[in-house]
Parts: structure tokens; C-alpha cells; sequence
């Protein structure tokens, strides 16, 4: 039997490299499939993240007690009155020119108007010749019922003929007739002269009440047109001891613009606010704008309002301070009505329908479907639907209920 061989020194060597060449190798493999895996795990969670939309959200807040609602003016004169030629003639003069204070009945301008003296002249003669047809067409009504009278007492007596009798009769009733149309006529040449006196009138053009002159568009020589209105006014009188403002309110509001609600107003270049109150409204709310007028008036002792003004209206409007407000960019316009979407606490979302109340511009009134304490998304994306994930903006991570599944 041969004797068992012992490996030599250098045989040992080669074993024990080999062994430590696996076993690195070995490692380096190792290492390579967990940095790998834990790569896709990283590549992983990182694409579940990117999945899960991050949202801001914001939450409902209580109205103020008393809001302030400004709309834009224009004011008006409390009365305007446009003044145009009624009779036709010449300016001789004008006395007043814009600004000035005038007082009702105060002469503006003269005019010259031969043509309507004329007429005038012609139609007082004529009046007087109708006159005296009535004093003649009057005397002659006299005679002939006289003398049909004395006729009729002879034919009963027999002492004049019938036919002398029924010619007396038919002519006393032809110059009766003769007599009304006489005063008729009478009537008729007053009314004429009435009509040309009235015009004379005109012939000095007057303010039809207390205020200022605010337009004045003739001169001297000027030469009018009676019943022209198609032009400019000779004048413009405007009585602006208390103004009247005109704002277009938008539907929303319409219901709290009850006469009495004070208003503030603020007119561009005068540092002093003005005191305004509602009077009265159209009842009547535009197609185009959805907007009704509403008047204001507003006392203007000094002058400091003028007529045509832009003005600022500041209305003081009483709210319920229960009522919610959210921004209008939490709202959700969807086939099942307006909606809001709620983030609940284990971060899903949640579709809430809601009633809304008035339109504030940048905010919405809520009249019911959320709380104080709901978070709401603030843009929400038209895609989101109730179960959808969502991150939060400012929060580390999602909840291990949330991301789990």
C-alpha cells in the first residue's frame, strides 16, 4: 500500500487564494444585487410618488360682519335741462356762460324774431276784424228775430201771409247760424293769437330752474331753427344742489339694495368721501352683464360733485358672519353640479357638492356643503374623482395607509 501523499506548502497556497477569490467574488456579486435592488426600490418609490399628485389646499373662513362692496359710478345732476330754440329768429345777446349760478326764470339769451312779431301783428288784426263779424253777425240775429216775431203775431192775426211768415222764420234762423260761426271763427283767431304770444315768449330763453349753466353752445348772430332738437342745446342748466348716482350692481347683490342702504362715495382727485344712500332701483337686471342699475343720491351743498363724474361706491353691506367663504378657485365645475374637493385625513379625496351663495369676485360665498374644518384643493384638476391619492404641499410624506396599497 502506498503512503498517503501530503500536500505540499505551495498546493496550500493555490487552495486558500482560490477560496479567498470566490469569496470575494461572492461578496462583489453580493453587493452588486443589493445595490441593484435597492436602486429599483428607489426608481420605484420615486415613480409612486411622481403618481401621486401633490395639491395645495386651502379652507373655508367666516364672512366679515359688515363687508364692503365698491362698484364703479357716474354722476348725474339731480335735474338736467337741455334748452333749444322754440322760436325762430337771430341772437341779439346771451347773458350767462358756463358755471354760472342762475336762478329760475332768469334770462340766458335774446333772440330777434321779426317774422313771429309779424305773424303776430297779422293775426291780433284779424282778430279784431272777427270781432267786429261778431258785434255785426250779432245785430243781424237781433233784427231778424225781431223781426220774425212781429211776423208771426200778423199771420195768426191774418194780416200777413204764411209764406211771408215761414221766409221771416227760415232767415232769423240762417243769421242765428251766421253767429255762431261768427264766434266760432272768434274762438278759433284767439287760440291763433294765444299761440303766437306764447311763442313771443321765447324770444327770451329762460332757466327753467335754480343751478348752474354747464353747456352753452350759441353766440351772438346765431341763427335758430324753432323745434330743432337735433343738434346741441343752446344751454344746459343743471341743479346739482344733490346729486344723483347710477352703479350697475351685479345680480348677486340686487337683494340687499333696499332703499336707505349707506353708501360712501370716492371721486378720483378729492381726498374728502361723500355720503350716499340708496333711493331706488331699476327692478330690472341687464341680459349682457347680468348687472341691475341702482340710484343713490347724495346732497352736494358746496358744489364738489359735478354731473358726468366717475365716482368709486363704496357700499356698507350688513353679512351673516356664519356664512363661509372659500376662493373660487376651489370650485369644481362638474356634470353633477358645483363641487369641492376634500382632502380627508388618510390624504383620498373626496367630491362634496355645494351651494353657492354670492359671487365676492376673488371668493365665493358657501351656503351649505362645507366646514370650517374640511382642507379643500385649491385648483383641483378636472380628472380627480373621490378615492384618488393626493400629497399635501408642505408634508414630508404620505401616510403608510395611503401608500400602502
Amino acid at each position: 500500500m502506498d503512503p498517503v501523499e501530503t500536500p505540499t506548502p505551495s498546493k496550500r497556497k493555490v487552495v486558500v487564494l482560490l477560496l479567498g477569490v470566490a469569496a470575494g467574488a461572492a461578496a462583489l456579486a453580493y453587493s452588486g444585487i443589493a445595490d441593484r435592488a435597492k436602486g429599483m426600490q428607489e426608481v420605484e418609490a420615486w415613480t409612486e410618488r411622481q403618481a401621486v399628485p401633490t395639491v395645495r389646499v386651502v379652507q373655508a373662513q367666516r364672512g366679515p360682519r359688515d363687508q364692503e362692496l365698491s362698484l364703479p359710478g357716474t354722476l348725474n345732476a339731480y335735474y338736467t335741462g337741455s334748452l333749444y330754440a322754440r322760436a325762430s329768429g337771430y341772437v341779439t345777446a346771451w347773458h350767462k356762460d358756463i358755471g354760472a349760478r342762475v336762478r329760475k326764470d332768469e334770462v340766458l339769451a335774446d333772440i330777434s324774431a321779426p317774422d313771429l312779431d309779424q305773424q303776430l301783428a297779422e293775426a291780433r288784426a284779424t282778430l279784431v276784424q272777427l270781432q267786429a263779424a261778431v258785434q255785426q253777425a250779432q245785430a243781424n240775429a237781433d233784427l231778424s228775430d225781431a223781426t220774425n216775431k212781429r211776423t208771426a203775431r200778423l199771420v195768426t192775426q191774418g194780416w200777413s201771409s204764411e209764406e211771408r211768415g215761414d221766409t221771416d222764420r227760415f232767415t232769423a234762423a240762417s243769421r242765428a247760424a251766421a253767429l255762431s260761426v261768427a264766434k266760432a271763427n272768434l274762438v278759433v283767431q284767439q287760440a291763433v293769437v294765444s299761440r303766437l304770444e306764447e311763442l313771443t315768449r321765447f324770444k327770451q330763453i329762460k332757466a327753467p330752474f335754480d343751478g348752474v349753466v354747464t353747456a352753452r353752445a350759441v353766440d351772438i348772430g346765431d341763427l335758430l331753427t324753432a323745434g330743432g332738437t337735433s343738434g346741441r342745446p343752446l344751454f344746459r342748466v343743471s341743479d346739482i344742489h344733490r346729486m344723483r348716482v347710477y352703479v350697475n350692481v351685479p345680480q348677486g347683490f340686487l337683494a340687499v339694495m333696499k332703499p336707505g342702504l349707506k353708501a360712501s362715495l370716492h371721486v378720483p382727485g378729492q381726498d374728502a368721501a361723500f355720503s350716499a344712500e340708496v333711493t331706488s332701483t331699476a327692478n330690472a337686471v341687464a341680459e349682457d352683464s347680468r348687472k341691475g342699475l341702482v340710484e343713490l343720491q347724495a346732497d352736494n351743498p358746496d358744489g364738489a360733485l359735478w354731473p358726468g363724474a366717475f365716482v368709486e361706491v363704496q357700499f356698507h353691506v350688513l353679512s351673516n358672519p356664519d356664512t363661509l367663504r372659500i376662493p373660487t378657485t376651489a370650485l369644481l365645475f362638474t356634470k353633477n353640479g358645483t363641487q369641492v374637493a376634500e382632502v380627508q385625513d388618510d390624504h383620498r379625496v373626496a367630491l362634496r357638492t355645494v351651494k353657492l351663495g354670492r359671487n365676492l369676485g376673488n371668493d365665493v360665498e358657501i351656503q351649505s356643503g362645507v366646514t370650517l374644518a374640511q382642507r379643500l384643493i385649491d385648483n383641483p384638476q378636472e380628472f380627480l374623482s373621490s378615492g384618488d391619492v393626493v400629497q399635501i404641499a408642505g408634508e414630508s410624506a404620505l401616510p403608510r395607509t395611503a401608500s400602502a396599497e
